[in-house]
């Protein structure tokens, strides 16, 4: 099953108001939908694959029969969620070695919504009554519930001080509607990021060998990729030598838009099938990001499309 999607907002005058919507902090983590409907937790990732051998000190989540959770896993960094931080144990699979990062470092799973509880589908229920549900559940260690907040321009100044992720928006009437990108729920980050298709990437200009820099784009409707620019920035060390091993060379460029001269100058092309996560300013008027930011390789979501600036 696909979690429910929110629909982006440029900003905090666009965050709906009136008391018929609550607000929610936007947690910078990786979305999971937590199962015990089998009698043993399967987490799942947000392109629905299998995440449970990352995070074993969420086992606990266990004790919630018949459950469907939905939630944000994330790693706190001096009582901020780091995504970094997170970076690390994404991809983990081995079992000795997920619980070995565990020990050093646990994440917690922050519940905001739930599908299913004791068997029973709550997915046609109302938000406020999920949230009711959700806060007369009994929690194990390592899970948390996400607070709700009344007033949604508070919210946003209060996380724009703290440097967390932004503010979502959400219509308490509402049901949760599976795999679908929902006006009912609105999302306004303070800090803009994509997840995006590596086409190429470049050496370091000291002739090291090593990766400087890469390419990347994101498919429109129609499934061509979209160039949205380069990115050198967050390459260091073994997040740029994971990622050079995943990449499957190819003799042409990916991308079905004309790359800049300055850009393809020395460009290995690879075929866009590995997703990163870039943190970035702004976007051009043609669509480029500004100042991109490598943060991680992803697996549990899929790219993001291409939408015009």
């Amino acid at each position: 099953m696909e979690p429910m999607l929110a629909t982006p907002a440029t900003g905090p005058t666009e965050l709906p108001r009136g008391p018929e919507w609550a607000y929610e902090v936007k947690w910078d983590g990786v979305r999971a939908l937590a199962d015990t409907t089998s009698g043993r937790l399967r987490l799942w990732s947000r392109n629905e694959r299998e995440i449970t051998a990352a995070y074993p000190e969420l086992r606990g989540l266990e004790a919630v029969q018949g459950a469907v959770l939905d939630g944000e896993i994330v790693l706190m960094a001096d009582g901020i969620p780091s995504f970094t931080a997170l970076a690390e144990r994404m991809h983990v699979r081995d079992p000795r070695r997920a619980e070995a990062l565990a020990a050093q470092r646990p994440v917690t799973f922050l519940v905001f919504d739930v599908l299913r509880l004791y068997g029973v589908d709550l997915m046609r229920s109302t938000y406020d009554e999920r949230r009711d549900t959700l806060s007369r559940l009994e929690l194990p260690d390592r899970v948390e519930l996400s607070p709700v907040y009344p007033d949604g321009q508070e919210l946003w100044e209060v996380t724009k001080q703290l440097g967390l992720e932004g503010v979502v928006a959400k219509r308490r009437s509402s049901p949760y509607v599976a795999g679908r990108r929902s006006p009912d729920w609105v999302k306004a980050p303070h800090r803009r990021t994509r997840a995006a298709l590596v086409g190429g990437w470049r050496e370091e200009t000291n002739g090291s060998g090593r990766m400087g820099a890469v390419l990347f784009g994101a498919r429109d409707a129609d499934g061509a990729l979209r160039y949205l620019g380069r990115a050198g920035s967050g390459l260091t060390g073994r997040r740029a030598t994971d990622l050079l091993k995943l990449l499957v060379p190819r003799t042409d460029s990916p991308f079905d838009d004309e790359v800049p001269a300055v850009d393809a100058r020395g460009t290995r092309w690879c075929e866009p099938t590995v997703v990163v996560d870039t943190l970035y300013l702004a976007r051009n008027p043609t669509g480029r990001l500004r100042q991109p930011v490598v943060r991680a390789v992803r697996t549990d979501t899929d790219a993001d499309p291409w939408e015009q600036p």
